[in-house]
């Protein structure tokens, strides 16, 4: 875990970054207690542990007397408008701030918002490619979701989990492990589940909303998806164009989870959907199809394109055509699963 503090003082264009030995819990408890403007914001087309974290922090402020601003810079999917609170959620914040809390983003870019502040306050994630780029990092890179570690914190911060955020809260977690799939799903994890289930978390329709459930949009993109996909080498991959969201009248900018039905089939090791976005940029997923396999990280191949994430998924926002993309990205995903093997045949 990694639970600092960072005092920033700009010296001659520089950064100097000091980490004293606090009770950091108490720290945060006391800003959150004391802040009275609060923003909560995640990443750009966020999933659902963005999703859930964003509304179980911004609720929890909001039941104790504080004005909230919950953002996204893409709002919130149709899918996830079940949760209670989500229609609170705006594209962008308005007026005064005194405290920002940013959660499950790795870095602070990947918001894709236009603040007027130099560095936030609180930053709470599970990425291991978390920048820690806040006064205050609460970055624990073994937790399963960011959604997992709000759980644990936020009675310590003061907070009670109503049922509104216990359902937040089971999204984020369900959603990060794709149902519990995980190889990072432990008996501590699936306590705390129990734990959100007897606050009121409905577990049942939590799982069918978020991980069976898709919309005839959604199932037409993926057609357009499924008729391209490619298998070479343990690596399969298929691309989504913007004409073919266009033609399924798919209005969000993701490839609307269709990564996870690559990531099923027999054979694969590493699945790889691109996404062609507005503005020249393709949008980047990999995701590890078996993720007992221990040896393979595909954040470690995102972070060569400027991305991040976890071990079993990442992504990369990619500058060029779609096309031009696929070739250098799939040569550099190969040359990663080569290196890894050939590797593990030398240790062996």
């Amino acid at each position: 875990m990694i639970l600092k503090i960072r005092l920033v003082q700009e010296q001659k264009g520089r950064r100097d970054v000091k980490e004293p030995d606090n009770d950091l819990v108490s720290i945060i408890r006391g800003q959150l207690k004391s802040a009275q403007k609060v923003l909560v914001i995640s990443h750009q087309r966020p999933d659902g542990d963005a999703i859930g974290s964003l509304l179980a922090v911004g609720l929890a402020l909001l039941s104790s007397g504080k004005e909230v601003q919950m953002v996204l810079k893409d709002g919130i999917p149709d899918n996830f408008g079940f949760l209670e609170g989500s229609e609170l959620i705006s594209t962008k914040p308005h007026g005064k701030i005194d405290y920002i809390i940013v959660v499950d983003s790795a870095e602070i870019e990947r918001t894709d918002l236009e603040l007027n502040y130099d560095v936030p306050d609180l930053n709470i994630d599970h990425h291991k490619t978390n920048t820690h780029f806040a006064l205050i990092n609460l970055v624990e890179s073994e937790a399963v979701a960011t959604a997992e570690i709000i759980t644990r914190y936020l009675p310590d911060f003061g907070f009670d989990i109503t049922q509104p955020i216990a359902n937040a809260l089971l999204t984020g977690i369900v959603t990060d492990t794709i149902g519990f799939r995980t190889t990072n799903v432990n008996p501590q994890v699936l306590r705390l589940v129990a734990e959100l289930m007897e606050m009121g978390g409905n577990l049942a329709e939590i799982y069918h909303k978020t991980i069976v459930e898709q919309s005839l949009a959604s199932a037409r993109y993926w057609g357009a998806g499924l008729s391209k996909i490619t298998m070479e080498d343990g690596l399969v991959w298929t691309t989504l164009s913007l004409k073919e969201r266009q033609a399924a009248g798919y209005l969000a900018r993701d490839d609307a989870d269709l990564v996870k039905v690559l990531s099923a089939i027999e054979g694969a090791k590493i699945a790889v959907i691109f996404t062609e976005q507005t503005g020249g940029y393709v949008k980047i997923s990999w995701r590890l199809c078996n993720t007992a396999d221990s040896d393979l990280d595909v954040s470690e191949i995102a972070q060569k394109f400027g991305g991040g994430g976890h071990k079993a998924a990442a992504g990369a926002d990619v500058k060029g055509k779609l096309d031009e993309v696929l070739i250098k990205v799939l040569e550099d995903t190969k040359i990663s699963m080569n290196h890894i093997k050939e590797t593990i045949e030398k240790i062996r």
